[in-house]
Formats: structure tokens, C-alpha cells, sequence
């Protein structure tokens, strides 16, 4: 609610909040997904994104107070990780850009804003109280406390 000045209450955010929905259904998808019952939990997952508009494979980790406003088109792959007090906008993409085994998404620090519509490609590390901006197209690492705008530039803050 801190983040989302449109949401007046709890109830209100529980009742209509896609991200807080996706983020909830992905936790339990997570646990089965960790218990090696992936294909059910791969299924679950595809529930979850036709209810939501918003795609998060259950092997992705989402650290705490993660939130999605908005959501729809949020796309987290599965060797993604998202540290705690991150902020994604609408239509965000954590990509891979390769087919072979291991780490092919991105890792997010702490207190990380990522503006609508951004790509964040491939196995690069976003550090802590980075901030991308909208649209942004980041396949480089970029370092704590950077801001990154259009395409892999950034601006130390």
C-alpha cells in the first residue's frame, strides 16, 4: 500500500490487486516447483498469467515487499532474482537471450524501480538502489546506485 497511493486499504488491495495476486500464486507455485513438481507447477503458473496479464515462472526467486503495479506483460523468467523492496512497473521483462542450461535471467538487488516497459536481458546483475527507467534495454550489469536509460547507458547518481 505504501507504494500505490491508489489502493485506500488492505481489503482493497487483497480484492483487486493483479501484481499482489501474481506475487501470492507464485510463492505456492514456487514451493512445488522447488519440490521437483514442475509441470504442475508450470500449469499453475499458466492460471495464474490468464488471470493476471502477468508471467512469472515458478523457478524465479522474489525476495519480500516486491511489488508489480499494474503488472500486465510483466514477464520474469525462470533463473531470475529479485532482492526485497523492488519496485516492477508494467510490461518489465527479466529475458534470457540464450537456450543453454544454468543462469540466463536477471539478478535484481535491494530497492531496485523498474520503469514500464523496460527489458533487462540475459544473466547481468542489477545492483542495489539502481533505478531503470522506462523502456530502458539493459543487457549490461549496472552498478549500485546507477540509473539506466535507453539503451545501456547510465547515469551515476
Amino acid at each position: 500500500m505504501e507504494r500505490d497511493p491508489a489502493t485506500r486499504s488492505a481489503l482493497e488491495l487483497v480484492l483487486t490487486s493483479h501484481g499482489f495476486h501474481a506475487i501470492l500464486w507464485h510463492r505456492l507455485w514456487h514451493v512445488l516447483y522447488k519440490a521437483r513438481l514442475r509441470t504442475l507447477s508450470r500449469m499453475l503458473a499458466n492460471i495464474t498469467r490468464w488471470l493476471t496479464g502477468i508471467e512469472i515462472h515458478p523457478g524465479a526467486r522474489i525476495g519480500k515487499r516486491v511489488v508489480i503495479d499494474h503488472g500486465m506483460g510483466v514477464v520474469i523468467g525462470e533463473t531470475a532474482e529479485i532482492g526485497d523492496d523492488v519496485l516492477l512497473y508494467h510490461g518489465v521483462t527479466l529475458g534470457g537471450k540464450s537456450l543453454k542450461e544454468g543462469k540466463r535471467h536477471p539478478t535484481v538487488g535491494n530497492n531496485v524501480i523498474i520503469g514500464a516497459g523496460a527489458k533487462l536481458i540475459g544473466p547481468i546483475l542489477i545492483g542495489e538502489n539502481v533505478k531503470i527507467g522506462a523502456n530502458a534495454v539493459v543487457t549490461k550489469d549496472v552498478p549500485d546506485g546507477n540509473t539506466a536509460v535507453g539503451e545501456n547507458r547510465f547515469i551515476q547518481n
